[in-house]
């Protein structure tokens, strides 16, 4: 993390040299947590890790360059561009125009009569942007622990609060999440 920072406050200062360090020293823990992601992902999912990293990167560190001053908002803008690109997916694969209203499923006879639990990341993006509204560190959390795969003890040190509130952060968030989501089944 301290080596993040060190070439990210490099990069702002303008050293060129600093750009190409950036990459391999955050390549494979940005390449484990977007498989943690995928791996929650609906089966069927066709974004495979290496290409959610390389978007993610691109939108990152692209020609709109935004400056981070340390690691922690490093790591919440790639959190955060992963989080973008599964939602902009989620939404093409929706568009009736690409039979976004039909869910494609596979024929198995064995499990006829029972249906696979569906997660719905658009229902998810629009409960998630209403608590950021209201309680930004809150959904910040959220997004480290779900789209970033971080422990509790991971997000707590990197949005710098104690774990204590992190754990209760964390339990109202998912209550919260929870109601929001299941609202619309009932």
């Amino acid at each position: 993390m301290h080596d993040v920072t060190r070439i990210l406050n490099a990069v702002e200062q303008g050293d060129a040299r600093a750009m190409d360090e950036l990459l391999p020293l955050v390549y494979q823990e940005l390449r484990a947590l977007a498989a943690y992601k995928l791996a929650q992902e609906a089966p069927g999912q066709t974004l495979q890790p290496t290409a959610l990293v390389h978007d993610a990167y691109l939108r990152l560190v692209g020609v709109n360059t935004r400056t981070y001053s340390c690691s922690r908002q490093f790591f919440g803008a790639a959190a955060e561009a992963m989080r973008r690109i599964l939602i902009d997916r989620a939404r093409h694969k929706q568009r009736i125009k690409r039979g976004g209203n039909y869910q494609r499923t596979e024929f198995d006879e064995t499990l006829m009569a029972i249906e696979p639990p569906s997660e719905n990341i658009l229902a998810l993006d629009e409960a998630l942007t209403e608590l950021s509204e209201e309680e930004p560190v809150v959904a910040e959390l959220v997004k480290l622990r779900y789209f970033a795969g971080l422990t509790l003890k991971q997000a707590a040190q990197l949005l710098e609060i104690s774990n204590r509130a992190a754990t209760r952060y964390w339990a109202y968030a998912r209550a919260r999440l929870f109601e929001e989501l299941t609202e619309g089944e009932e």
